[in-house]
């Protein structure tokens, strides 16, 4: 331990970036990385110690929400809800400049609200979209890039599987984050909204003619397709602020919701439900190994004093918070072209956190940045997971248009970060009113 310093620990973030590129599992990686460090610094006690800290790690109430919230997106799919949903929002939203463009937005927000992950907002909306613009003069980068850009919402606006993670593994209150989670996730909607206007109004034949204004009785009966998703909403985030249930049982509540509404629709059959638990099975033991992992990882370095020096190295700078912040920005900019989202928030804390937290930056307003962060990572070029879902569902053409049609929006992201730095009040306000 003695001859552990800042070099053995750059070296060691640097060979774990290098094989998480290689395509090794994360878990995989952070865990081999810990075990390696235990063995070179700290001897038999600490190896031996990864059975309790993947026990610990894993018997978690607060990372019991993550199945839990999986299970809930699935079963709006395949209940039938998102579909009902998309219909309303088109109703409302399609007579404005950039017509259905600005649904494919809205259906993203308002399904985040449910979801909590990104990935599957992608899916689930252009599976329902990408139908709707066949038959219409839309530019198709423009339609993909709305669908792959508006999904990243998915992480943004609570409930989010992202800040679950976060809040585990930093100790921060989720209930914090997601309050602070809302304003940055309505603002970003807006913006995405007013670059469709903006480049419609600027090039018409983006969006073709725009969709009629149906009579208000007509637009007053669609917006029963918009009962299930606010009313499950209100369900879930209403019990959690007034305080009538952690995120993990409002979470449980929302499945329960959910699954009578695929009861309601007609939807319901036991080989949806084995579908919905099988993909719900899959992608939660996927994430707890990474927590697991990451849990373990941290626990080394908190041995080794890898925070403590991180820290004192840091002060020694004399750099301030708002130096260190844009060094991350540019940082999470580079990193989120080569590591899926997951990979690079849950392998970067260990190490970042503690940085932030000596600077005296607020641990709920850091979450807020860093899943944004992670949300530009959705789409950026060459591994952005929402880019080869969306073209996953698309099925024909070539990637590059998803990517192409999401650059207008990744500059709304880089711009909504930079205000989030200039005013965090922008994340902090709403926490600040609801729990000081």
């Amino acid at each position: 331990m003695s001859d552990f310093g800042i070099v053995q620990a750059a070296i060691g973030f640097v060979l774990m970036l290098a094989l998480m590129m290689t395509g090794l599992h994360i878990g995989v990686v952070m865990g081999a990385i810990a075990l390696l460090g235990a063995d070179l610094y700290l001897g038999g006690p600490v190896i031996n110690a990864i059975g309790t800290q993947f026990w610990g790690a894993t018997d978690s109430f607060t990372l019991l929400a993550v199945p839990l919230f999986v299970l809930l997106g699935e079963l709006l799919v395949k209940g039938g809800a998102t579909d009902r949903m998309y219909k309303a929002l088109s109703v409302w939203l399609g007579p404005l400049p950039g017509g259905l463009l600005h649904t494919n937005i809205g259906a993203c927000a308002m399904f985040a609200a449910v979801s909590g992950s990104s990935v599957a907002t992608a899916a689930t909306i252009g599976t329902v979209a990408l139908p709707t613009f066949e038959d219409r003069r839309y530019d198709p980068r423009l339609v993909l890039g709305t669908i792959a850009a508006g999904s990243t919402l998915g992480i943004l606006i609570p409930p989010s599987i992202n800040m679950i993670i976060y809040g585990a593994m930093t100790n921060t209150s989720v209930g914090q984050l997601y309050a602070a989670g809302v304003v940055p996730g309505l603002l970003l909607t807006a913006m995405f909204m007013a670059m469709v206007a903006v480049l419609c109004l600027w090039k018409p034949a983006l969006a073709g003619a725009p969709e009629p204004r149906l009579p208000l009785g007509e637009r007053l009966r669609a917006l029963g397709g918009l009962a299930a998703p606010v009313a499950l909403f209100v369900v879930v985030m209403g019990s959690i602020y007034a305080g009538w249930a952690t995120p993990t049982e409002s979470a449980a509540v929302g499945v329960v919701f959910a699954f009578i509404l695929s009861m309601f629709y007609g939807r319901f059959k036991i080989s949806m439900l084995h579908a919905c638990f099988e993909t719900t099975v899959t992608v939660t033991s996927m994430i707890v190994l990474i927590v697991a992992a990451a849990f373990y990882l941290n626990f080394v370095l908190g041995i080794l004093g890898v925070p403590q020096a991180l820290s004192e190295f840091v002060t020694s700078l004399g750099v301030g918070p708002i130096g260190i912040l844009f060094v991350l920005f540019v940082f999470y900019l580079i990193l989120g072209c080569f590591l899926e989202t997951l990979s690079m928030m849950v392998g970067t804390i260990p190490i970042v956190f503690p940085i932030v937290v000596a600077l005296g930056v607020d641990p709920v307003w850091f979450g807020i940045f860093l899943v944004i962060m992670c949300e530009i990572a959705l789409i950026t070029p060459p591994v952005g997971m929402n880019l080869y879902v969306v073209q996953g569902v698309r099925r024909s053409g070539s990637v590059s248009e998803v990517i192409q049609g999401t650059l207008p929006f990744l500059g709304v992201m880089v711009l909504l970060t930079l205000l989030l730095i200039a005013f965090p009040s922008i994340a902090l306000w709403l926490p600040g009113l609801m729990f000081d």
